[in-house]
């Protein structure tokens, strides 16, 4: 197959555009609002802040789990795209299925979107591994950045039409912003699976290690491949490095996209202005990617990464100040500028450090450790949430300060992912290209 080849990149691409929706619509827009005044009616925010956190924690444990054996078989029996498909269409069935939940069924809301999130987050490990087979190392920074660009076009498109018909749910003879939402689920899965076709039928399946062979053999060996996989990373010390550095950068990272809504919620921000706020950070983000690309090839993808992560911290700091819509709105415009950025860059700067012929593997630990940030982050910010409620809140307290110690509480909450940014840009300064390829000459 010829790298570089332009229907392939575009299937490729159109991957990022179908499968943002997803992280648009439902993970950064509509799931936190409706999880906090529909599914979790009646509990405070606080509570319903750490309900939120805890299902995103366990759909990342269980990706995190899964994500190295995946990965490992998929490289044995030339599967990825397979694996890719399944993972797919499993979100998008549980996507739908949000449509269904009823009001107060926090529980049943949480499981479908823990499945979607597995759907979503699984079908990304084989996603990010098809990236070299798809372009070369001389342009692997930019169509990186161009996948992600796709993504947030196509997300962003979709997600305002939702907006729209959200706001005026009579448009399309829908009774009120509640059922306007829930067939904005069922608009992400429609979206998701449609375009996802594109992707099944451009891009090739990649390099074939070996003969097809039963899915119970396939798994069985990726056991005995991760701990093979395990052994090589202790020898190639620069991809041992940049894996925590990249553990703990993007935790912060993916913190912030999925706890957002919420955090601005918390602190009585109009649930209309939150959603403009998202659209904004998708609109920006498109030609932002785009731009992080080509400065990726010119300047070099870690530098890139390190402008990324200082203007998270300054972001983070940002947040725990603000106080008026406006200030919500720049964020968002600078959140737009670096998020796929760093997102791009960090997938396609990996690729360089790791042996050609084992992505899906390699990138089985890449997405394992996103995950597994994506773990402590949510985490993080609920139970600091609640422990600085319960430390600040006076013995018998007034209505007024309820509101007023849960938004301080939700401000510590949010400092908290300063920690790490601060710890992986410091370990990411001593990850080395040079070192890292003369580790894989030794292998």
């Amino acid at each position: 197959m010829l790298k570089n080849n332009q229907k392939a990149v575009w299937g490729w691409a159109l991957y990022d555009w179908a499968n943002s929706a997803f992280a648009t619509t439902v993970m950064a827009g509509f799931f936190p609002v409706f999880f906090k005044v529909f599914w979790s009616h009646g509990a405070n925010m606080n509570v319903s802040t750490a309900r939120l956190g805890l299902g995103n924690a366990l759909a990342s444990l269980i990706v995190a789990l899964m994500a190295p054996i995946l990965g490992a078989a998929a490289d044995k029996s030339d599967t990825r795209k397979t694996f890719l498909i399944l993972f797919a269409y499993l979100g998008v069935l549980m996507t739908a299925s949000l449509f269904l939940v009823g009001k107060g069924q926090w529980v049943l809301a949480v499981f479908c979107y823990c499945l979607g999130t597995i759907g979503f987050s699984g079908a990304n490990i084989f996603y990010d591994s098809l990236l070299p087979t798809v372009t070369g190392r001389d342009r692997i920074h930019y169509v990186s950045s161009f996948g992600f660009s796709m993504g947030y076009l196509g997300g962003g498109i979709l997600f305002l039409f939702n907006v729209l018909i959200t706001l005026n749910p009579s448009w399309v003879g829908l009774p009120n912003e509640a059922a306007a939402i829930r067939w904005s689920f069922l608009s992400v899965a429609l979206w998701w699976g449609g375009f996802t076709v594109f992707t099944i039928l451009w891009v090739p399946r990649g390099r074939t290690a070996e003969p097809t062979v039963r899915f119970v053999d396939i798994i069985k060996d990726g056991f005995g491949q991760v701990l093979a996989t395990l052994g090589r990373i202790r020898r190639l010390k620069m991809v041992f490095l940049f894996l925590l550095a990249y553990w703990l950068y993007i935790d912060g990272v993916d913190t912030i996209i999925r706890m957002a809504v919420d955090y601005g919620m918390s602190l009585g921000f109009a649930t209309n202005d939150l959603i403009v706020a998202l659209l904004i950070v998708q609109f920006v983000g498109f030609p932002a990617a785009l731009v992080f690309g080509k400065l990726g090839q010119k300047w070099g993808a870690r530098k890139a990464i390190f402008l990324a992560i200082g203007i998270y911290f300054l972001v983070t700091i940002y947040g725990t100040l603000m106080s008026q819509k406006i200030d919500f709105y720049i964020l968002a415009v600078v959140i737009g500028l670096v998020q796929g950025g760093i997102q791009a860059l960090s997938r396609s700067y990996y690729a360089g450090l790791i042996p050609s012929g084992q992505e899906a593997e390699f990138y089985g630990f890449y997405n394992m450790l996103g995950k597994f940030a994506a773990i402590i982050g949510p985490f993080l910010m609920g139970m600091v949430g609640l422990i600085a409620r319960r430390l600040l809140m006076p013995s018998a307290p007034t209505p007024e300060q309820v509101i007023a110690v849960g938004r301080l509480a939700s401000r510590f909450s949010i400092g908290s992912v300063l920690i790490l940014f601060i710890l992986g840009s410091l370990l990411l300064y001593f990850v080395d290209e040079d070192k890292a390829r003369a580790d894989l000459d030794l292998l």
